[in-house]
């Protein structure tokens, strides 16, 4: 008798049957979602079946349909692209194509789909479950099979996970593969920029994003780059004056590299393409700089998934197996999506039009509202970078007369110094008066303390460590000479990143109001820390980047096993 404890104790599998399939373009993750479903689907007692090669092996049954165990997807997690492959099926377009399909299914009685692909793939997934009835009576009225079959498996439950790489599916904030797929690029900025810095060289990159400019988008926003191009929110009339207008005055300021991010399908105002090489000759006419074109293709599909698809992935994998478990007839087909930090079922269908909805808004030319449509996060991202790519006049900017002091406290952390670029060019946009505060608290008492720029930050992002320096020592013992600081430099606001010790930090000079009026200012804290163990955050900065090197090692250790085979 099982004795083991279970964690969904009022869901039970058994008698049930799943099939787990890939459809459409691979994406880093795929693996981690199949591995996730067969466990869950084990782990509550189902039968879990893999169907190989897509809808191409759900018609042509046979081998490509087969029960797999616990062990089947052993070893899979790290492994980039779909262990069970997927192909493009015409055949599964047609009825018939569907009906073989039914057929096949029902043959090891199958009556629950997970189907990992984009939206066409989840929309052929869709069609195939309202047609199901209708297919079991056909192939009834054949002879195919049974009428206590067509009762026994009258219902077709469809989960949908989407596995893609730019980005593109609406309803959630992140895909399957996306975050592997921007690994990929900033691992090539970051080595272009060596280069580029040498030569006082411009580059245009030109990443994947046909419909979509999700990855052009993000990783500008990650690299710091000078101008992007996407098919959401194309330029406006004229913009290759200011584009050429902004690569020179950051040359002026003694920026030795600029780098352009193109979208494959970024656009011009009135839907024309825009190519990577027409921007690198108008770089080369108008300017005279040294310009190179990298086109960075399928390496963005490749190589091993990151961490955060890892676990992306196989969190859904086991959401959508509760989601078939729990499923009635009248469940419509949903599809598990990233709200936040949470797996989340939305109605499948409602995802797909609207997705086909931002296409449409695209092609009439109602880009705002192709922005809206691609949600949160999209929005999210395109304001940031915007923000913080383009310093506005000096003119322009409000008069706030307000300072506020920016330090790291703690172990350092990858992404401290991007943070601290946001604050400082976001705190000057603005109006207020910005100043850096080197050493933590520590550097703050000995008043190691000046005003930073907006062009002091530049080239901050892509920077491991502290740039500004950082220590794990406390406030408590340098109250009176922080103090005396924020005084003399008429500090009215505080912003600490770093991690556990920063929050000590801030508890600390928050106890001290009563004893210094100077204490009595806004102070914000924003975790950055390895450890991830700051109370009030699910995530924060560094942690991510640890997780990464961490499989990379695993990754490197596992090579070296099987070399040594």
């Amino acid at each position: 008798m099982d004795h083991q404890p279970k964690f969904f104790e009022n869901l039970s599998g058994t008698g049930k049957a799943i099939g787990v399939l890939t459809s459409g373009g691979d994406a880093q993750g795929m693996n981690a979602a199949v591995r996730a479903v067969v466990r869950m689907g084990i782990y509550v007692k189902a039968k879990v079946y893999f169907v190989y090669e897509g809808y191409q092996g759900m018609v042509d049954g046979g081998d490509n349909i087969v029960e797999v165990s616990w062990e089947s997807v052993s070893s899979i997690l790290q492994v980039g692209g779909t262990v069970i492959g997927s192909a493009r099926c015409k055949s599964f377009r047609t009825r018939e194509g569907r009906l073989q399909a039914a057929y096949n299914l029902v043959r090891r009685g199958i009556t629950n789909l997970c189907v990992i692909g984009g939206d066409g793939s989840l929309t052929g997934a869709n069609l195939f479950r309202e047609e199901w009835s209708g297919l079991l009576e056909e192939l009834a009225q054949k002879g195919k099979i049974d009428e206590e079959a067509v009762k026994k498996y009258a219902y077709l439950n469809i989960v949908g996970m989407v596995g893609s790489i730019d980005n593109d599916f609406c309803g959630t904030d992140m895909t399957i593969g996306t975050d592997s797929a921007l690994h990929r690029i900033i691992e090539v900025v970051d080595a272009i920029m060596t280069t580029a810095q040498s030569h006082q060289r411009t580059f245009v990159l030109e990443v994947m994003g046909r419909h979509c400019g999700y990855l052009a988008l993000v990783s500008a926003l990650a690299c710091g780059a000078d101008w992007v191009f996407i098919p959401e929110y194309p330029p406006e009339e004229g913009w290759e004056d200011s584009m050429c207008v902004k690569l020179s005055e950051n040359r002026a300021r003694k920026k030795r590299l600029n780098i352009i991010i193109v979208a494959e399908g970024a656009i011009d105002c009135h839907n024309k393409p825009i190519t990577s090489e027409k921007v690198k000759d108008l770089v080369v006419q108008r300017l005279g700089f040294d310009t190179r074109v990298t086109i960075l293709g399928h390496v963005q599909r490749g190589g091993t998934p990151s961490a955060f698809d890892r676990i992306l992935a196989s969190r859904m994998g086991v959401e959508a197996v509760l989601a078939l478990l729990e499923a009635t007839p009248d469940t419509p087909a949903c599809v598990v999506s990233l709200s936040g930090n949470q797996a989340v079922r939305l109605p499948l269908m409602e995802c797909v039009q609207m997705t086909q909805e931002v296409q449409k808004a695209m092609d009439e030319g109602r880009f705002v509202e192709a922005v809206r449509l691609r949600g949160r996060s999209f929005e999210n991202n395109l304001n940031t970078y915007k923000l913080l790519s383009q310093k506005k006049p000096d003119a322009e900017l409000p008069k706030s007369n307000f300072n506020v002091a920016v330090l790291n406290v703690g172990a350092p952390a990858a992404g401290m110094n991007a943070a601290v670029r946001a604050a400082v060019r976001v705190g000057i946009t603005e109006g207020h008066k910005m100043f850096a505060v080197i050493d933590g608290f520590e550097g703050f008492a000995r008043g190691k303390i000046k005003e930073i720029s907006w062009g002091d930050v530049g080239g901050w992002t892509g920077q491991g460590g502290s740039i500004l320096g950082t220590k794990r020592t406390l406030p408590a013992k340098y109250l009176e000479k922080i103090a005396d600081q924020m005084r003399t430099n008429n500090i009215n606001a505080l912003m600490v990143i770093g991690g556990f010790e920063a929050y000590l930090g801030l508890l600390e000079l928050s106890a001290a109001r009563e004893k210094y009026d100077e204490f009595c200012v806004p102070m914000v804290m924003v975790p950055a820390t390895v450890s991830n163990n700051v109370p009030g955050s699910d995530f924060s900065i560094g942690a991510d980047t640890a997780l990464n090197t961490i499989t990379d090692l695993q990754n490197m250790g596992k090579n070296v096993e099987k070399m040594k085979i």
